[in-house]
């Protein structure tokens, strides 16, 4: 929608100094010459008036004709992931939500502390694949049996929490359930300390990469490395006074 411009009072200025030239010039008393004035003094207003309106009609048609320039958008650079991955991280988001809809359904609060450890020791072996691609496989099946079985037993448990009665069988299912929690707590801790078995070894071959070295340039044990960043500390204080003097 365009603005409505308010009119210019130059064109009445311009019709008032016509009409006064035209009373200084011609006896406006004669009808004739009257006329004339005020001929002269309209034709004077609408020149004024179209001179006028012509500059911010162009001003406004040529900002018009003026593309606006789109402000820069900084585009955050997403994350990419492969395939086997990406699968990994969504389905431990879906078994994370399903077993939060469980903690809050549950009341029996030894169990939502099993469920929370559960959750919390998954999370950290679905993250792994993130950081180590090769535990992918081992990942996999993790969330293809043991973490999908341990949700429905879960909710297992649920429906059978809520029956809101008390019976032998009832109570030897749930009973069952809580301590196969347990167990798979000891299994998801054991599945996770195996997931950086491969992480371990490079860490020891790193040691023993250095310890060798360490030997070879006779700087292994009796306080070497004490002895080493005392030489190094004398000859970076040396050198410092050198700069001085």
């Amino acid at each position: 929608m365009k603005r409505r411009r308010s009119g210019s009072a130059a064109p009445i200025f311009a019709f008032a100094a016509a009409w006064i030239v035209c009373a200084i010039i011609f006896p406006l008393y004669e009808l004739v010459w009257l006329i004339a004035a005020l001929a002269v003094s309209l034709g004077a207003a609408i020149a004024t008036a179209s001179v006028v309106g012509r500059r911010p009609a162009a001003r406004e048609e040529a900002r018009e004709r003026q593309p606006e320039e789109a402000s820069p958008r900084a585009e955050e650079p997403a994350q990419t992931y492969s395939p086997e991955v990406k699968k990994i991280i969504d389905d431990g988001k879906l078994a994370m939500r399903e077993m939060g809809r469980l903690y809050s359904s549950i009341k029996n609060p030894d169990v939502r502390k099993k469920i929370n450890e559960i959750m919390r020791i998954s999370d950290k072996i679905v993250q792994d694949a993130v950081q180590d691609e090769s535990d992918v496989p081992q990942i996999r099946k993790f969330l293809d049996f043991y973490l999908p079985t341990t949700i429905k037993l879960l909710n297992a448990y649920d429906r059978m929490s809520d029956q809101g009665i008390s019976g032998e069988n009832l109570s030897k299912s749930m009973r069952s359930i809580e301590e196969m929690l347990d167990t798979a707590i000891e299994a998801y801790k054991r599945q996770l300390d195996s997931l950086f078995e491969n992480q371990a070894l490079d860490i020891e071959t790193d040691i023993s990469v250095m310890n060798q070295m360490l030997a070879r340039e006779g700087l292994s044990g009796d306080g070497a490395f004490d002895d080493l960043i005392t030489r190094a500390a004398r000859a970076q204080s040396g050198s410092g006074g050198a700069d001085n003097e």
